[in-house]
Parts: structure tokens; C-alpha cells; sequence
């Protein structure tokens, strides 16, 4: 790793490879060419910390359910990224930047990401939580992986309610999140758990409750597409009053790029919404939308209007995002132009302006290679 510049009190880093990597990084996309993990393996035996074939093998393993060797697999990587770092770059500061356009950086993303969902299911939501806010802070501006789609998640798993809403009130200025399914009904649910708790004194409690009632209201009005979905995987049977009402039906359709947003938190987030005391705040919520629909509350048109204007492409990254996650509700709802091209599970859809540096040092390598063989 090597300190690229400092500006504006921030670090900017990039992780360099030396000429042998560069040679070994060759071999292993070879290796990856020829669809044989065998080859990996091999190439591993000979370079047991190469990074991005740690990362192949860790996949093949997770599909083959040996889930020790994958984790194994990822932690060598870290090993060896941590045995990398610069000696100023600190990770806990905020203040250290890894830039994604650099083939380098990404495996580092990749190595931490994938850390952190293997702590998540093994019930280690606090100690993902906090990773997931590492790979926020490498790049919040770009953020590639897209974490803002998981970290609301994490937090309601970690019983973090208070993070959230802070991150909440300071970012929603700037970046919209109440435009997020996952934030618009994630928001909503922590102000409902935080009335719930016993040390809440009571007027505090309704206060609470009262604001966690208008958020879901305006959440539901924003995006009915996540009611059905949500019920059905949480097997609930909606009564005859919502399943027959057209706001919840015909007229909830939305954009690809919308129902890309609405699968991915449905599927990540279902069990959030099992819990008794939680569906049936639901189920209250659902009526008071129905009754607002019905007697033309202004915002039901607003938030047509928005879903019609907005909505209308997904960025790379939330593609990045729902490959990661491997959610099977989510992946269904990929573009065709996503689903049709290979996926590397060591570099995911590669940003288009990738910064290929490498590629141009070991150039004149090649060249001589050629002309003289060894």
C-alpha cells in the first residue's frame, strides 16, 4: 500500500502489485479462463496468498457448503492485505480513502465484504455492522459496493436504532435516502423498536410511536410494491380489505430498476417483520393508508408522481450490490444486460472507467517475454 496524496484532511491509498504478482495475477486469470478450479488450487500451492484466487476458492468452497475453508480462505486474505498497509493508514480514523476504480483496491473491498456477511450469519450482526461502516468510509461519495442498502439492515440486527437514525438526519440532506425502500422503512421500524423499550418514559414512548406510525403510513404510500412481497414471505394472509384494494395491486406496479430496490430488502429484511407485536403495528399502519387513499390524501399522488419520474435506471453498483448478496428475490429482478455477461466473483461487474495500472507496467514484460523466452 502507498500514500497516493492528502488533501482536505483525508489519506487516499492504493494498493500497488509488484512485478512477480503482476506476473501471478496473469496466471490465475488463465486460471479462472479455463472454468477448472483445479487450477486455482494449484496456483494457490505455489502462492498461498494470492489474493484474488483466496477469493475464487473461497466461492467455490461456500457453493460446495464448506463454509470453515471459505472463511479460512477470506481471513488469509485479509492476512495479507493487513501485512500490505501503510504504516499512517489507519481504519478506524474515517479518514483513509481506497480508490474503487483501481483493480487493486476492489479485491480488498471484496475480501472485507465478504468477512463481514459470514460474521452476519453466524450471528455477529454488531461486529458486521461495524465492517460495514469500514467499506462506507473507504469511498461514502462512489460507495461501490452500494452499503446503504445493507447497513440499515445491520444496525436493526444489532439493536443499533439511535446509529441509524443518526446516520438517518445526517445524510438524508445529501443524499436522499428517504428515497430508499430500505431507509424509508427501516427508519420507521427503529422508532417503533425504540418506543417498545421499558426505559422509554411514556410521553417520550408516544411520541415515538406516533412518528414511527407516520413513517411507516408515508413508507407504504411510497412504495406499496413492498406490502405483498413482504406478507407473503412472512406467510401472512392479507385480509380481503387490502388484498382487494387497488393500491396494493394493479396500481403498485413499479420500474425494474424500483423492484430491484423492493426484492432486495424484502428478501434481505422479511424476518425483521415476523415478530407478533410488529406486524400487527403493521397491520394498523396498512389501514390508516388504505383510509388516507381512499379519502385522496395529496401524498398518494405526490409519491405516484415521484415512483414515475424517478426510479428509471439502477447504477452499477446496486447491480454490484444484489450480486453480492446473492438474494434470490433480488438477483431475479436483474437487468438483462447484467444477467447475460459473466460475473467474476473476484471483481463483479469491473466500474467501466476502471484505473488499469498495472496492465501498463507489466506491458514492456510481456514485450521482452516474447522476443526473449525463458
Amino acid at each position: 500500500m502507498t500514500l497516493r496524496e492528502s488533501r482536505d484532511g483525508l489519506q487516499y491509498f492504493t494498493f500497488e502489485h509488484s512485478r512477480d504478482y503482476q506476473q501471478i495475477q496473469f496466471k490465475f486469470l488463465d486460471s479462472v479462463e479455463s472454468m477448472d478450479p483445479n487450477n486455482i488450487v494449484a496456483l494457490l500451492q505455489m502462492n498461498p496468498y494470492h489474493i484474488d484466487s483466496l477469493l475464487q476458492l473461497s466461492d467455490v468452497c461456500r457453493i460446495q457448503e464448506d463454509q470453515e475453508m471459505a472463511r479460512d480462505l477470506i481471513e488469509r486474505a485479509l492476512y495479507s492485505f493487513e501485512c500490505a498497509f501503510h504504516p499512517v493508514c489507519s481504519l478506524t480514523s474515517g479518514t483513509s480513502r481506497l480508490d474503487y476504480l483501481r483493480p487493486e483496491n476492489r479485491a480488498f473491498y471484496l475480501a472485507v465484504y465478504k468477512h463481514m456477511m459470514f460474521l452476519e450469519r453466524r450471528g455477529c450482526p454488531r461486529t458486521a455492522l461495524e465492517y460495514c461502516r469500514l467499506i462506507l468510509s473507504l469511498d461514502p461519495d462512489s460507495d461501490p459496493l452500494c452499503m446503504l442498502l445493507l447497513i440499515d439492515f445491520l444496525s436493526l440486527r444489532s439493536r443499533e436504532y439511535n446509529f441509524l437514525l443518526r446516520l438517518y438526519q445526517d445524510w438524508e440532506v445529501h443524499r436522499n435516502l428517504s428515497q430508499l425502500p430500505n431507509f424509508a422503512f427501516s427508519v420507521a421500524l427503529s422508532h417503533f423498536h425504540l418506543s417498545q423499550e421499558d426505559q422509554t418514559e411514556s410521553e417520550e414512548r408516544e411520541r415515538l410511536k406516533h412518528k414511527a406510525d407516520l413513517l411507516l403510513q408515508n413508507a407504504l404510500i411510497m412504495f406499496p410494491g413492498v406490502l405483498m412481497p413482504l406478507l407473503d414471505l412472512c406467510t401472512v394472509q392479507p385480509d380481503a380489505a387490502v388484498s382487494s384494494h387497488d393500491f396494493f395491486g394493479p396500481r403498485s406496479q413499479q420500474s425494474p430498476a424500483l423492484a430491484e430496490l423492493v426484492s432486495l430488502y424484502v428478501g434481505r429484511t422479511h424476518t425483521l417483520w415476523r415478530e407478533g407485536g410488529v406486524l400487527l403495528w403493521l397491520e394498523e399502519c396498512v389501514r390508516e393508508v388504505l383510509r388516507r387513499v381512499d379519502t385522496k390524501d395529496p401524498l398518494v399522488e405526490d409519491c405516484q408522481n415521484k415512483r414515475k419520474q424517478r426510479y428509471q435506471s439502477a447504477p452499477l453498483n446496486i447491480h454490484r450490490h444484489v450480486i453480492l448478496s446473492e438474494i434470490k428475490e433480488a438477483t431475479s429482478t436483474l437487468p438483462l444486460e447484467v444477467t447475460t455477461q459473466s460475473v467474476m466473483g473476484f471483481d463483479p461487474l469491473p466500474p467501466l472507467d476502471s484505473v488499469a495500472e498495472f496492465l501498463c507496467v507489466l506491458l514492456p514484460i510481456l514485450i521482452f517475454s516474447f522476443y526473449w523466452p525463458v
